[in-house]
């Protein structure tokens, strides 16, 4: 196998493994959809919805709700919680934190662009 030399000064890059977790890009990922976004604010409203609920409050498939869930869930900012037969979501500690956070940004937005 041939070695190719790196000019000096330039270092390899860095692989992740499943070992290495980035918090932060996990929750600024999983944030940076809009359809999160979204659930996030409707969790925080309501409390707790199953995935049936919010597939009929948000305007996609009931696939593409799990896959959002999952995704908010890895970041930590969704958890689960099974009750008879329906799985219900909430948002963590985290999650209510960050709809917090988000909603100051909104204002901040909002103010800003309003001018003087």
């Amino acid at each position: 196998m041939e070695h190719r030399s790196r000019p000096s000064g330039i270092r390899p890059r860095t692989r992740l493994n499943n070992y290495s977790v980035d918090p932060l890009g996990l929750v600024l990922g999983a944030l940076a959809d809009p359809n999160r976004r979204q659930m996030i604010g409707y969790l925080s409203e309501r409390g707790t919805a199953t995935a049936t609920e919010l597939t009929g409050e948000l305007p996609m498939t009931r696939q593409a709700v799990a896959k959002h869930l999952a995704t908010l869930a890895d970041a930590g900012l969704v958890e689960s919680e099974r009750r008879g037969r329906e799985t219900r979501y909430h948002l963590t500690e985290a999650g209510a934190e960050w709809d917090d956070r988000l909603d100051a940004l909104v204002r901040h937005l909002q103010r800003r662009t309003a001018g003087p």
